[in-house]
């Protein structure tokens, strides 16, 4: 049998293609790349969980650090209570010099008038040479003394005023050794000594002696009263200016009650209170007269 001479068709038949059908499939390809890069995007901004690998951007992977090497933040410091304040100072450790050169370095800086009326009084400051005491330091401790409130002059029968050397002055106030104040107040007509040593301040005309011996280290049974120094202080100031001023002594109106200024308060106490005020409430505060210089 002579064979066709027509073309054998192939069995299979390829299927025409639609039209924009390759344009989706390229559309498609794009649209899955571009998720997947957005979960792979997403991926990389979340924190990794602890012990979970990082992938940086040259491919290579590094191990997160652990809690343990991530810094924290420092606390903050607990608050404390407010520390308890010191007791107050009673008296100064160590040697007072007994004496000194017997020449006294002035306080040259002019004060306010202390007082509102009454006559003016001007008075100098004046610390031994030799004393270990400032003449500056001595000077703002008689002036917080004289200032108040308490002092002589809220009365309002006296001012009071420092002046420079060299200007008038009324009186003068001295620190000094023992030996020195013994010497000034013995010249005055006083005998400041207990037991043979020069003990307690004076006031002579013209001349109020602070004995260092007091200022450094107050009095026993002042000490055992808790009276502090810097009171102390105020105390022998207004005492001995008290008498500059025409004051004597005064003795303790009760026991209990606050001392006089006036009252020698660096000898006894008489059962009364230590005060370093001749003024209390705005009222003079005085005791029984003793009639002793």
């Amino acid at each position: 049998m002579r064979a066709s001479s027509r073309p054998r068709r192939s069995a299979v038949r390829s299927v025409p293609r639609r039209p924009g059908t390759s344009r989706r499939r390229s559309a498609l390809v794009v649209l899955a790349f571009l998720a997947a890069a957005a979960v792979g995007v997403g991926v990389a901004v979340q924190r990794p969980s602890a012990g979970a690998e990082m992938l940086v951007g040259d491919g290579s992977v590094v191990q997160p650090p652990t809690p343990s090497d991530t810094p924290s933040p420092s606390a903050s410091p607990s608050p404390t209570a407010d520390p308890t304040p010191p007791p107050p100072l009673l008296t100064l450790p160590g040697p007072v010099p007994a004496h000194g050169s017997g020449s006294f370095a002035y306080d040259a800086r002019p004060g306010p008038v202390l007082g509102r009326a009454g006559g003016l009084r001007r008075f100098r400051l004046a610390v031994e040479n030799g004393s270990g005491e400032d003449v500056h330091a001595f000077g703002d401790a008689v002036q917080r003394a004289l200032a108040g409130p308490g002092s002589w002059v809220d009365g309002g029968q006296v001012r009071l005023q420092r002046v420079v050397p060299g200007a008038r002055y009324d009186f003068t106030i001295y620190l000094a050794t023992r030996d020195t104040a013994g010497r000034l107040c013995r010249d005055g007509g006083i005998d400041i000594r207990k037991g043979g040593v020069p003990y307690t301040s004076c006031r002579v005309p013209g001349k109020v002696v602070i004995n260092l011996d007091r200022w450094r280290t107050s009095v026993p049974h002042l000490v055992a009263a808790e009276m502090p120094l810097e009171e102390y202080r105020l105390y022998v100031i207004n005492h001995e200016v008290g008498h500059q001023l025409g004051h004597h002594h005064e003795g303790c109106p009760a026991a209990g009650r606050p001392a006089p200024v006036m009252q020698q308060q660096t000898l006894f106490l008489d059962g009364c209170r230590p005060n370093p005020w001749p003024y209390l409430d705005g009222r003079r505060y005085a005791g029984p007269p003793v009639w002793k210089p």
